[in-house]
């Protein structure tokens, strides 16, 4: 049987980063409030484990998204397919990532999805041609964190 996973990534402010990649991959970001407001009505859950972030209790340091075509468990927020999750560390990124996400455009649409990820918060980093074996921008994070759109 396969087994299922989900891809984290180290960040300074899950929430926000996670809203990116959302709004980048075209993906939700999860809604823990119901588990959120269960766990703290039940005392297991602490205030200050909790922020509010775009009018949602979610856990402090913590912040995930999905695909919106994939299952998810109603009370808890989480998908049950590809998901990224965003997690809050004390330390800084030290260096270039060993694994990174490639966006995909639109046979035809690299200068448009470029363009689209540049007005979320993205940057340029260096434009890699290489004739009919690919064409591809390297682009950063807004946290720094090296992706590819191509």
């Amino acid at each position: 049987m396969a087994l299922t996973w989900k891809l984290v990534i180290d960040s300074t402010n899950a929430p926000v980063l996670a809203d990116f990649w959302a709004a980048a991959l075209e993906y939700e970001v999860e809604d823990p409030s119901a588990l959120v407001g269960q766990l703290l009505a039940a005392g297991h859950l602490r205030e200050e484990a909790v922020i509010e972030h775009c009018g949602r209790k979610t856990f402090r340091g913590y912040a995930a998204i999905r695909h919106p075509d994939d299952p998810f468990d109603e009370t808890s927020g989480v998908g049950r397919g590809r998901r990224l999750l965003f997690q809050d560390v004390p330390e800084g990124k030290a260096g270039k990532n060993r694994l990174h996400i490639d966006v995909h455009s639109e046979s035809g649409g690299l200068d448009a999805l470029v363009t689209r990820l540049e007005d979320l918060g993205a940057t340029r980093v260096r434009e890699v041609d290489q004739g009919p074996a690919g064409h591809w921008w390297i682009m950063h994070d807004p946290e720094g964190n090296e992706f590819c759109a191509a």
